[in-house]
């Protein structure tokens, strides 16, 4: 569930901020760039729920005042901070197949997520409209040009693959954070259960889970975010496939 929402705050002033329309270097050494790389640091290392004018100004060794005069409020430096890391994965020339093109768009996003998991607290119903959210939109969409399908359904087959990827990424970023934030491994964890679940489970009530448990578990172990995200990617490339062939 998203903590904060982009999009909060003042829009005239937000716009003008991810175009830069009047960023300078202030006499302190700050500037917008340098204001929102230290907001990014703090978030990436404490997540979005721990980000305030206050921490950032500690951050860059400055009063909080001083952020004021260059990025007004909180909503404006998070439209700042997601435009920002937007423009972070680099570009390559996509493949001929659009399907690995697709792959490929699914994964940079992935990747990008594991690299700033408070991204995934952040609610973009209302994205930032800065630069470079427009060129990733702009390139993503290039993925499933000449497939023949219209403009809005590459629009709506590229929001598709983006939401899946969306989910599959909390589900992998609370996988890999959740040995350190509880202090136990999964292999740990699971010593600890399985005799006390082997007490009160009983396999002729749940058939399907004794069995299909019994097999993923010999399969990938506890729980594997990787396997589970090629699988789910693989199924919806193919039905946009065979959408697009009955296109």
């Amino acid at each position: 569930m998203a903590i904060e929402y982009s999009g909060t705050g003042d829009p005239a002033r937000s716009m003008a901020l991810l175009w830069r329309a009047a960023d300078r270097e202030g006499r302190t050494g700050l500037s917008v760039d340098r204001i929102v790389a230290a907001a990014i640091e703090l978030a990436d290392g404490d997540g979005v729920a721990a980000l305030s004018m206050r921490k950032v100004a500690e951050r860059l060794g400055v009063g909080a005042m001083s952020l004021y005069t260059y990025v007004p409020g909180k909503g404006e430096l998070i439209d700042l901070m997601i435009d920002q890391v937007l423009g972070e994965p680099e570009r390559p020339e996509l493949p001929a197949n659009w399907r690995a093109r697709l792959e490929h768009v699914a994964r940079s996003n992935l990747a990008l997520y594991r690299a700033h998991p408070w991204m995934l607290q952040v609610g973009t119903a209302r994205p930032p409209m800065g630069p470079n959210l427009l060129a990733k939109y702009d390139y993503e969409l290039g993925a499933l040009e000449g497939t023949g399908l219209s403009d809005v359904d590459i629009d709506t087959a590229l929001t598709s693959v983006l939401a899946y990827v969306n989910g599959a990424a909390s589900a992998a970023v609370e996988s890999a954070q959740a040995p350190g934030r509880s202090g136990m491994s999964d292999e740990a964890w699971w010593e600890v259960q399985a005799p006390l679940l082997e007490k009160v489970f009983d396999p002729k009530r749940f058939p399907l889970a004794a069995r299909v448990g019994a097999a993923a578990g010999e399969a990938y172990g506890l729980i594997d975010p990787d396997h589970a995200f090629d699988f789910g990617l693989q199924r919806l490339l193919d039905g946009i496939e065979a959408f697009i062939a009955s296109r």
